[in-house]
C-alpha cells in the first residue's frame, strides 16, 4: 500500500517544467507559455497547486473561462482567490485577470467577499435575542488591520475584452465563433484553447476499506490535513463523528468522491458546519448541497450571508433559490446548538474575514476546534495596544479552552495564522492533546509532543466515551429520518415504526431474496452493501446505507423479480407485508409506489444506468423519477424544445438521435440516456436556451410539468444539477 500512496503523493505535486506552448493543467485548465510569462486559461479549484513548482511560479495573468460554474459539479471554474492571495502576499505581484465586462463583474463580487469580507457586516444577528450577556467582537476593526492598507486593485489588475479581443503587449487573445480562444504572438497565431474548461480531482485517497464505513459513537476523521497552497497534501476538511452521524466542518472539493472512494457512504453525513467563506474551506460546501438529498448548514447569519452571496455571483442565480437548495441552523454567539447529541457552542475567531470556531461537549468527552485564527499571544497584545481589540476580547481571546480532552487547531503562514513555534511552546501536557491541523509536514517541528493531523479513514480518531442510553433508538430514528418520502411524519406513524421493525443480519454472500419467490418483507438497509441482480438489467443494481428495496411484490403479488444478495455483511430493519401496507397507507410513498406499479420497466432502469446524470439519486429519488417517467415515440421529423419558449416538459432519450442548435448553429447530437431540458427553468418559467429536433424514429421518456414542478419542489438541489452540458466542453 505505500507505493501506492507514494503515487498518489506524487500526481498531488506541482509540474516542475513545462516541454509545450500549451499545457493541459493536472486539475484542468490551460498554460500558455508567452512572451509576457505564463498565462491560464480557467482556474478550476486548487489549479494553484499545479503550478506553484514551474520556474515561474504561479501565472500572473488569468484568462475567464465561458462559463465562471460548473453547474452539474457544483464548483467554480474561476477559483483566483489562493492564485490572488499567492502573488500578492507571498510573491508581492499583482494578478491580471481577462474577461468580458459581465464575466468580472460577477468575479469582483465574489472576490470582494472573500477577500475583504462582508462589506456592512455587524454581529447583532448572530446573538440571540435571550442573551445580552454575550461579547461581540468589533469584527470591523480586526478585519480592517488584517486588511491592512491595500485594495482591490493593489492585489488584481482588470483587462477588458473588447470586440471579443484583448492586446497585452505583443500577446493578442481573441475568441473564436464556437467561443473559443485563439492566441497571438506578434500577430501569429500560436494556440488555440477550448472556450469551456473541464475539472479534473486530485486528490489523495488513503487506505480503501474492505468493508463499507461504520461510523463510530465519537471520532474525527481528517479529509485534508494541510492549506491551500500546499501542493503535496489535500486541503483542509474534516469529518466528526457523533452517534454515528457524521457532520463535515468545512468540506474541501470533491469530499463526496473522496468518501466512496474510501469506501464510505456520503449518506452518513448529513450536515455541515460552514466556518468562514475562503475558497479553501466554503468550496466543498456548495458541492455538498447540491447532491442528493437536502443537508443541514449550521452557521451564523453573518457566515451564510457572505457564503450565499458569493456563490449567486459565480453561478448567477438569485440568493432567494440558492437558500433553498439547504436547510440552514443558525448559530448564535452564547448559545448552545445541539447536533447529533452533542453540544456546540461558538465563537468568533481572530481572522481576516469573519471566522467561527467551537467547543463540543458529548458525553465524558470535549473537543475545541480553533478553526482559522491567530492565536499568538503577543499579537493579541499588540492589537489590545493598537485599539483594534478591547479588554474583554483580549481576555476572551486569552482564555482559549486548553483544558478540552482533544484539542483541533489550526496551524500556518502568518499573519493570518497562528504560529506553530507558538503551539511548540505550550507545557507538554497541553501539546500531547492538541492536533495540529491546516498545516504543511514540511513546516510541522521534528521535536514536539503535537500531534500532526493525518488524512484518511483508516487514521480516524476514535474517543473513548459512555455510550448514551439512547444510542440504538437514535441509530433506529436516524434510519426513519434518511429515507425521505418518510421526512415528515406525525409523531403516531413514528411510533408505529418502531413498533413494526426488525433487525436482521446477513453475513457477505448470502442471498437475501431469490428471484421467483413471493414477497413478503420490505428491506431498510442499515449498514453494509447489496446488489440486486435480474438478466432484464444491463448492470446490477447496487444499494447501501439509508436505502431500501423488496417493496415492488408487497404492492403487486407478483414473485419477486430480482435476486438481492449481500455483497457485504449486512444489518438491515424488515418491515412484514400486511405491517409495511399499512405503515404507507396514505402517505406519499403510497402514491408514488403505485405509480411505479403501472410504469415500472426493466428498459425505464436501463436508460436511467445510461444517463450519468441519474446516478447522484438516491434510491427514493430515483424511484420517484421511474414512476413519473412516461414512455412516447415519434417518427418523422419534428421539435421537441424551442429556443425562447417555455418548456412543458423534459425528457430522456431511450433510442435515437436528438439534435441541439442554438441561435440557428448546430452544437451537439444527443443519443440514448442523455437528458434534454432543465427541471429548474421550467419552475422558474424561464424559456428554453436550446431548439431539439429529431429527423428520424425516436424513442422517449417523458416527464410532464406538474410531475417536474412537484419533484423540483421537494429535489431543489437535484432540480438546479438536472441540465445537460449539450455543448460537450464548448461554450455555448
Amino acid at each position: 500500500m505505500a507505493s501506492d500512496k507514494n503515487s498518489n503523493r506524487r500526481d498531488m505535486e506541482s509540474l516542475t517544467e513545462l516541454t509545450e506552448l500549451v499545457t493541459v493543467l493536472p486539475r484542468g485548465g490551460y498554460l500558455v507559455q508567452s512572451p509576457v510569462g505564463y498565462i491560464q486559461f480557467g482556474a478550476p479549484p486548487e489549479t494553484i497547486k499545479d503550478t506553484m513548482g514551474l520556474p515561474l511560479s504561479v501565472p500572473q495573468i488569468f484568462v475567464l473561462p465561458g462559463e465562471l460554474f460548473h453547474r452539474q459539479k457544483g464548483i467554480s471554474i474561476a477559483e483566483l482567490e489562493f492564485p490572488i492571495y499567492y502573488n500578492f502576499f507571498i510573491r508581492k505581484k499583482r494578478t491580471t485577470i481577462i474577461g468580458t465586462r459581465p464575466q468580472i463583474a460577477k468575479l469582483i463580487r465574489t472576490l470582494n467577499e472573500a477577500i475583504f469580507g462582508p462589506k456592512d457586516v455587524t454581529l447583532s444577528k448572530d446573538v440571540h435575542p435571550s442573551r445580552k450577556d454575550v461579547l461581540i467582537p468589533d469584527i470591523r476593526k480586526e478585519m480592517k488591520y488584517f486588511g491592512g492598507a491595500f485594495t482591490f486593485k493593489d492585489l488584481v489588475g482588470l483587462g477588458y475584452l473588447h470586440n471579443n479581443r484583448f492586446s497585452y503587449e505583443n500577446v493578442d487573445i481573441t475568441i473564436d465563433d464556437d467561443r473559443d480562444f485563439d492566441v497571438y504572438f506578434d500577430d501569429k497565431k500560436v494556440a488555440h484553447i477550448p472556450g469551456m474548461i473541464e475539472y479534473k480531482p486530485k486528490f489523495r485517497i488513503g487506505k480503501r476499506l474492505p468493508e463499507p464505513y461504520n461510523p463510530p459513537l465519537f471520532g474525527v476523521t481528517c479529509l485534508g490535513p494541510s492549506h491551500g497552497f500546499d501542493p503535496k497534501e489535500n486541503t483542509s476538511g474534516y469529518i466528526i463523528w457523533l452517534n454515528h452521524n457524521g457532520v463535515m466542518v468545512d468540506p474541501p472539493v470533491d469530499s463526496t468522491e473522496w468518501l466512496e472512494n474510501s469506501n464510505v457512504n456520503p449518506k452518513l453525513i448529513d450536515s455541515i458546519i460552514l466556518t468562514h467563506c475562503h475558497a479553501d474551506h466554503d468550496a466543498g460546501t456548495f458541492q455538498k448541497i447540491m447532491e442528493e438529498g437536502k443537508i443541514t448548514i449550521y452557521a451564523t447569519h453573518t457566515v451564510i450571508n457572505s457564503f450565499l452571496r458569493k456563490y449567486a455571483a459565480l453561478s448567477d442565480e438569485p440568493v432567494t433559490y440558492l437558500s433553498q437548495l439547504f436547510m440552514y441552523h443558525p448559530i448564535y454567539l452564547g448559545q448552545p446548538v445541539f447536533i447529533h447529541g452533542g453540544e456546540f457552542n461558538f465563537f468568533y475567531t481572530l481572522h481576516s474575514i469573519p471566522t467561527i470556531g467551537f467547543t463540543l461537549k458529548f458525553q465524558d468527552q470535549s473537543f475545541v476546534y480553533s478553526s482559522d485564527h491567530q492565536g499568538d499571544p503577543e499579537v493579541h497584545k499588540e492589537l489590545l495596544k493598537l485599539g483594534v481589540i478591547n479588554k474583554a476580547r483580549y481576555e476572551q481571546l486569552k482564555d482559549f479552552p486548553w483544558d478540552s480532552k482533544v484539542i483541533y487547531h489550526e496551524s500556518g503562514i502568518p499573519p493570518l495564522h497562528t504560529p506553530i513555534k507558538y503551539l511548540n511552546s505550550l507545557p507538554k501536557d497541553v501539546q500531547k492533546r492538541i492536533v495540529v491541523y491546516h498545516i504543511a509536514t514540511k513546516d510541522f517541528p521534528e521535536k514536539t509532543d503535537l500531534t500532526l493531523a493525518t488524512f484518511g479513514i483508516e487514521n480516524t480518531l476514535y474517543f473513548k466515551t459512555k455510550p448514551p442510553q439512547y444510542e440504538k433508538m437514535y441509530q433506529i430514528l436516524g434510519l426513519l429520518k434518511h429515507l425521505d418520502f418518510f421526512d415528515s411524519l406525525p409523531v403516531t406513524k413514528v411510533q408505529e415504526f418502531v413498533s413494526i421493525i426488525v433487525e436482521e443480519t446477513f453475513l457477505k454472500g448470502t442471498k437475501i431474496i431469490e428471484k421467483g419467490t413471493m414477497g413478503d418483507k420490505f428491506y431498510i438497509i442499515s449498514s453494509g452493501n447489496v446488489a440486486i441482480e435480474s438478466e432484464e438489467l444491463v448492470t446490477k443494481k447496487l444499494a447501501s446505507t439509508y436505502e431500501y428495496f423488496g417493496e415492488m411484490t408487497l404492492m403487486t403479488d407478483k414473485p419477486r423479480a430480482a435476486d438481492v444478495i449481500a455483497e457485504t455483511d449486512v444489518v438491515v430493519y424488515t418491515i412484514e407485508k400486511n405491517k409495511f401496507l399499512s405503515f404507507i397507507s396514505n402517505t406519499e410513498f403510497e402514491v408514488t409506489l403505485q405509480r411505479l406499479v403501472e410504469n415500472r420497466e426493466n428498459v425505464i432502469w436501463n436508460v436511467l444506468q445510461a444517463s450519468p446524470i441519474f446516478t447522484r439519486l438516491s434510491s427514493y429519488q430515483k424511484t420517484w423519477i421511474e414512476s413519473i417517467l412516461q414512455p412516447a415515440a415519434y417518427e418523422g421529423k419534428g421539435v421537441l424544445l424551442e429556443e425562447g419558449k417555455l418548456m412543458d416538459n423534459v425528457f430522456v432519450i431511450s433510442e435515437g438521435d436528438v439534435f441541439v442548435t442554438q441561435h440557428g448553429r448546430v452544437i451537439t447530437t444527443l443519443g440514448k440516456g442523455d437528458f434534454i431540458g432543465a427541471m429548474h427553468k421550467i419552475q422558474r418559467k424561464e424559456p428554453a436556451d436550446y431548439t431539439f429536433t429529431y429527423k428520424d424514429k425516436i424513442s422517449l421518456l417523458v416527464i410532464k410539468k406538474d410531475d417536474v414542478l412537484e419533484f423540483v419542489n421537494k429535489n431543489p438541489g437535484v432540480g438546479m444539477m438536472f441540465t445537460y452540458d449539450y455543448c460537450k466542453g464548448k461554450q455555448c
